[in-house]
């Protein structure tokens, strides 16, 4: 496809769109119909989940864009969330109605559909492909590093804990000390050690972040957001890991502030974002300064789903992996990415033909293309209704709640550097 080379949007044609059936099938209303934000039964929302909470920073910076009153209630992704939402994760966002919701990405899908102005998701339906491809890289491809830095760097992990057990555990019977050496055990047992970080990927690992950087600093040069005068879906996927990990921790916060002071700005923008003041149009067709995002996709972030997907139809519960050259050992296969990747050719099929040829002309351009569809016969089994985000959750990390509620208390060291 030819990509934009300038800010100056081209009209947006009518979009594809998400399924005709979900708002129906969630039981809210058309339109047409919407209550006011004042008298919405829906409103307002509690969104349960930790201040430093990579989604739970994600979802609160849509709900403040859309100036949609909520409640944040400081909540560890344990039994209650688990017995509310099926999954032991958060956020998990209980609506005044009383219906839960789980995940994010279709959470967001969600309320753009109810609330409609201003729209997250770009309207041309190109644009909102590309746009959700990366939403999902930044959420499930950043995670790694952003867990690396917050949990094997001393500091961070030591700066973490504290904060962690003070806002979570103060129900906890146990010394602070106590509890504090428990969740930095935990933590690097389910999210760095025990999730191939080690002193062969060290080095890659925080490639992710500082090419990141690089790459979100060319799209910042030339407009305020990812996509043009207002935040769309891409910032809120990228603000994730960005906000409540990298400009938060010491050592990540450190290197976006000497590195990228722009990223830093934009991070703060999208935060103090809110519709009623930060208008404008989004751009219509896919910068061209999206291209090394693309390109990272291409050559990691898809065949790491592939590779996944191959491990969760062989039964494995972990596999190995050579990522850019980077030996990946033991990583936790998780079901969930499997339905990402389902996810991802399930909106490239509700294209139209025109649109199809365009977006897989960008996907072949960048090395997206053979990967998107190089495992067959996907079947996760998540969500075949299309109930999400009230459908039951599912591990993003593929971490078993069983798994997850094990005690750590023989000390578990960082992982290292060769």
């Amino acid at each position: 496809m030819t990509m934009a080379d300038s800010n100056t949007p081209r009209n947006a044609e009518d979009s594809a769109g998400l399924d005709a059936g979900l708002q129906q099938r969630a039981g809210s209303q058309s339109e047409s119909a919407m209550p006011s934000v004042d008298d919405d039964p829906i409103l307002p929302m509690k969104v349960y989940g930790p201040e430093v909470s990579y989604f739970t920073g994600k979802l609160e910076a849509v709900l403040r864009f859309k100036e949609l009153p909520y409640q944040r209630i400081a909540q560890s992704p344990g039994r209650y969330l688990e017995r509310t939402t099926g999954v032991a994760q958060v956020p998990g966002v209980q609506l005044a109605d009383d219906r839960w919701m789980t995940d994010t990405t279709p959470i967001i899908a969600w309320l753009d559909e109810r609330y409609p102005e201003p729209n997250v998701i770009p309207h041309e339906p190109v644009v909102a492909f590309f746009s959700r491809l990366l939403e999902d890289y930044a959420d499930e491809w950043l995670w790694r590093p952003a867990m690396h830095y917050r949990w094997d760097y001393d500091l961070d992990a030591h700066h973490l804990s504290r904060f962690l057990a003070d806002e979570l555990g103060g129900d906890t019977p146990l010394p602070g000390f106590v509890l504090r050496h428990f969740i930095r055990g935990r933590q690097r047992t389910l999210f760095t050690r025990g999730d191939g970080v080690g002193p062969a990927t060290w080095d890659h690992v925080e490639k992710i972040y500082v090419d990141s950087l690089v790459h979100l600093r060319a799209s910042l040069k030339t407009r305020p957001y990812l996509l043009g005068d207002r935040p769309s879906l891409a910032d809120f996927g990228f603000f994730g890991p960005m906000f409540r990990h990298f400009g938060h921790d010491p050592t990540g916060s450190s290197i976006m502030r000497e590195t990228a002071p722009e990223v830093y700005e934009w991070v703060a923008r999208i935060w103090n974002a809110r519709a009623s003041q930060t208008q404008g149009e989004l751009l219509g067709e896919v910068p061209a300064d999206w291209g090394p995002i693309l390109d990272s996709i291409g050559s990691a972030y898809l065949p790491y789903l592939c590779a996944n997907a191959e491990a969760w139809k062989a039964g494995h519960s972990h596999f190995d992996v050579e990522i850019e050259g980077a030996p990946y050992r033991r990583i936790r296969t998780a079901r969930y990415r499997v339905w990402c990747l389902e996810e991802l050719r399930r909106h490239f099929g509700e294209l139209t033909e025109p649109d199809q040829h365009e977006a897989r002309t960008c996907l072949e351009a960048h090395g997206c293309w053979a990967p998107l569809w190089r495992v067959e016969n996907l079947e996760s089994g998540i969500d075949p209704q299309r109930e999400a985000p009230f459908s039951p959750g599912h591990s993003a990390s593929g971490v078993a709640s069983s798994e997850a509620a094990k005690s750590r208390w023989v000390p578990v060291a960082k992982a290292r550097r060769t």
